[in-house]
């Protein structure tokens, strides 16, 4: 008998980390450097973890030097696994207008070229539906004060970037970059979504 119970909890255990697996939704977005984009995402309550990576483009398994040419067609990306039931894909979305320019065509910043365009990569019908009502909204209010030109694609294969990109700034926060670049908007973060942030 006490074998059986024992049996059956590990069953139990097992049952409910799959159902919380199949729970977990994936979300994909290009908003520049990778580096900044994986910083932010990744301190959101409800993200369970996040992947740099590359998406959009024609060569297969390419590397960060081939990527940073501009001529794969592939942007630097970043995969969200999230909980749903802790962040929504809206406000994912939210984050994501918030934390970078959307108006500048292939370029953030210093970061000049179509691998840093802002770019979303939808996972279904809804994501899409969502992503475009979101769009459609900045622009009609002209929130930016000129258009919106994020890409709106259907999600295409994605290469996990190099290992030495994954976790980048809280392994690298005393790098020039992470400090003038990514530390500002990890501040910028901080006062518009505090509350959405773990502790």
């Amino acid at each position: 008998m006490k074998y059986l119970s024992i049996a059956l909890l590990i069953l139990l255990s097992v049952t409910n980390s799959d159902a919380q697996k199949k729970k977990l939704q994936k979300a994909t977005f290009g908003n520049g450097c990778f580096w900044c984009s994986e910083a932010v995402f990744q301190r959101l309550k409800g993200v369970v973890s996040t992947r740099s990576g590359y998406e959009g483009g024609s060569v297969a398994n390419p590397s960060y030097e081939e990527v940073c040419t501009g001529t794969t067609g592939h942007a630097e990306v970043i995969e969200v696994t999230y909980d749903p039931a802790q962040v929504s894909y809206d406000e994912l979305l939210n984050v994501f207008w918030k934390t970078h320019d959307p108006t500048t065509l292939n370029r953030q910043g210093a970061d000049v070229g179509t691998q840093y365009r802002s770019v979303i990569f939808y996972h279904d019908e809804a994501q899409k539906a969502l992503a475009e009502k979101y769009k459609n909204q900045l622009n009609k209010v002209n929130a930016y004060g000129k258009p919106v030109v994020t890409a709106i694609n259907k999600a295409a294969t994605f290469y996990v970037a190099e290992k030495y990109h994954q976790n980048y700034f809280n392994n690298n926060k005393d790098q020039p970059y992470c400090r003038a670049v990514i530390l500002p908007k990890l501040d910028k973060l901080e006062k518009v979504f505090k509350d959405k942030l773990k502790n």
